[in-house]
């Protein structure tokens, strides 16, 4: 039997733990700088519900086949990746890294062991393998501590892709031509450099929020400037069905139209639906004809691929394992395993953490351990990959109802709409609706014409209200406007600074003030195709409506399901909201809301808008539908 090489390369470093690994846990792209090959994955199902990882790679002339076993980690402490081959010069090759503290920065440990299959494989395994693999290494996390210190803009030096000579000047014209809208916010030539120089890992699956971060910059102008990008034809985009329990894209469209109902995850052999809130996601890659990507991967569920998992550890029946976790106080944890099976949730509140026990088909919990340890207890008769993960969504991924409820959306793919008669259900989301008070008499005092030069103005105010609070309008009805929002608190935010610039307009006029209605509420409902564009059913949208119907003009009423978010109740406080509850059509209860007076908003204005109104008609605005005389209310 042919003996096992193993070697240990020890690296000092001067950045704390939780950086550096934030770089060097990020196999995929760790592998894409070592020059490793990409690969592709079968994923095969067992007859227990189970599945296996078989791999294929091009290495020379041969074609090597392997077992990819999923990784092994505790996240910020180590990790632990083994390839078992079916054929070629080695039998297997595992990699462990691990990562502790060292004063004010860290020390890591890459441990190397493989075995030869064959002559092969011990003529490969000669006195200059390691060497070779330790200077390649040692260079690759230099790179990461440069990078983890600012020394770096990116993590590793990657080679970029080789591009036809023209393609700089076509990328440049492309993002001027994005600088040009609305949509750019100066990051346009900074898109099409990340797009043609970093490295794949960074580029197939393009986060807006991940880059947002990355550039410092306010999520809505990331989401914008790839959204406009798309339309230039520097990007392409596709909606992404992502697995309810590993998190992870199994079913990807073009379109929303072309959404399936539901999708399958061969990885945890389920099926499962669609929620625009949970599990639809809108992400960006490259346009094909400015850079072609190679889809193979370059690992397989590596730790910085799923960070709200915390630990993935693999038992042999029968096994128990004790690890130091780091856990965060008052935060849910859900605690499964990468096979199909049972789950069990833990909201942790300091202090010790439960034992965790897979026993037949069941998760459950036992007593205490030591503080800072999590122990791992496999009692059932097969091997089990646990799973202990963050009860979180994942903080990068831009949802379709995130994504629909902008502007910028709509107004780049307002033909980008649901199957007709397909519907999908939101959580939760916040509805504005507003009116011009009185509309049928200014017609009739000022004349048609001057009536609808101010309501265009007017709409323009609150064009520019709902894009810069991150909001979108979904349809005008004669003078009447509906809008959506992801947060609630921009949704208020919003409903102030329309009366707060509508206040201001009326004083640069020595004519009759115009008075806006306004009403807002929160909920779920469905996301529907109407009149070919995406639209909001449901009784929220009704009681929203219903709301701005009982607001006298220069208010603002909300309902309690808005103001109870503590959020908004922080912005409350400021003012001196008013309690009231009415009956109201449609509705078998009485409904409390809450109205913020005129009296109060004139109090806070300031004197000038936020920012000023521009006098030409906004591109935010869509088309009016009907312009009738007499919709003072919806």
């Amino acid at each position: 039997m042919s003996k096992v090489r193993s070697i240990t390369f020890d690296w000092q470093f001067a950045v704390p733990a939780e950086r550096m690994w934030s770089v060097l846990a990020d196999t995929a792209l760790f592998n894409e700088a070592a020059g490793f090959p990409k690969h592709d994955i079968d994923e095969i199902p067992r007859p227990d519900g189970s599945v296996s990882f078989v791999a294929h790679a091009n290495v020379g002339p041969l074609t090597i086949t392997w077992d990819d076993e999923p990784q092994n980690w505790v996240s910020k402490r180590w990790f632990r990746h083994c390839r078992r081959f079916r054929n070629g010069p080695f039998n297997y090759l595992c990699a462990t890294f691990r990562l502790r503290p060292n004063g004010g920065g860290s020390h890591g440990e890459y441990t190397i062991e493989v075995e030869p299959a064959n002559v092969l494989g011990q003529l490969l395994l000669g006195p200059g393998f390691f060497k070779r693999i330790y200077s390649k290494f040692t260079r690759l996390v230099s790179d990461a501590e440069a990078y983890c210190e600012g020394w770096r803009e990116t993590q590793f030096e990657i080679k970029p892709p080789a591009l036809p000579k023209e393609m700089a000047r076509r990328t440049a014209q492309i993002a001027d031509r994005i600088e040009s809208t609305r949509h750019g916010h100066d990051l346009a030539h900074t898109l099409v450099e990340y797009v043609i120089t970093r490295p794949e890992a960074d580029v197939a699956s393009m986060r807006p929020l991940a880059l947002a971060r990355l550039w410092d910059v306010p999520e809505r102008h990331a989401i914008e400037v790839c959204l406009e990008a798309v339309r230039q034809g520097l990007l392409g985009l596709r909606w992404s069905l992502l697995c309810p329990r590993c998190q992870t894209g199994k079913a990807s469209v073009a379109a929303l139209k072309d959404l399936p109902t539901g999708a399958h995850c061969s990885t945890c052999n389920i099926d499962f639906g669609l929620s625009f809130s949970q599990n639809i996601e809108l992400v960006f890659h490259p346009a094909t004809t400015i850079r072609a990507l190679d889809h193979r991967e370059y690992c397989l569920m590596g730790p910085m691929s799923t960070p709200h998992i915390l630990a993935q550890l693999s038992l042999a029946a029968g096994e128990q394992r004790m690890e130091s976790v780091q856990l965060t106080p008052d935060v849910g944890y859900r605690i499964r395993t990468l096979e199909p099976g049972d789950e069990c949730n833990v909201t942790y509140t300091g202090g010790s953490f439960p034992e965790v026990v897979a026993e037949r088909d069941a998760i459950t919990t036992g007593g205490p351990v030591s503080v800072g340890m999590v122990a791992f207890i496999n009692r059932s008769h097969r091997p089990l990959t646990f799973i202990l993960e963050e009860l979180m969504w994942r903080r990068d991924a831009l949802t379709a109802h995130r994504a629909t409820t902008l502007q910028a959306f709509r107004d780049l793919f307002n033909d980008d709409v649901l199957r007709p008669g397909d519907d999908v259900e939101i959580d939760s989301i916040s509805f504005l609706f507003t009116d011009l008070k009185g509309s049928t008499a200014m017609y009739d005092q000022i004349g048609d014409a001057q009536a609808y030069v101010l309501v265009r103005e007017h709409f323009e105010i609150l064009g520019d209200a709902v894009h810069e609070h991150d909001g979108s309008i979904v349809k005008k009805i004669g003078d009447a406007v509906m809008a959506v929002f992801f947060n609630p608190v921009d949704a208020l935010n919003c409903a102030i600074r329309i009366q707060h610039d509508i206040n201001w307009f009326n004083r640069t006029s020595d004519r009759d003030p115009i008075i806006v209605k306004l009403g807002l509420h929160t909920g779920r409902c469905l996301s529907v195709n109407l009149n070919d564009r995406l639209d909001y059913y449901g009784s929220a949208v009704n009681l929203a409506a219903r709301l701005q119907a009982r607001s006298d003009g220069g208010d603002i009423v909300m309902s309690a399901a808005l103001a109870d978010d503590p959020q908004i109740a922080l912005i409350l406080d400021g003012y001196s909201p008013v309690r009231e509850t009415i009956a109201l059509t449609g509705f078998s209860d009485p409904i409390c809301f809450w109205r913020i007076p005129a009296r109060e908003l004139t109090a806070y204005r300031e004197p000038q808008p936020l920012i000023q109104p521009k006098r030409t008609v906004s591109n935010a605005a869509v088309e009016l539908e009907t312009y009738t005389h007499d919709a003072d209310n919806v």
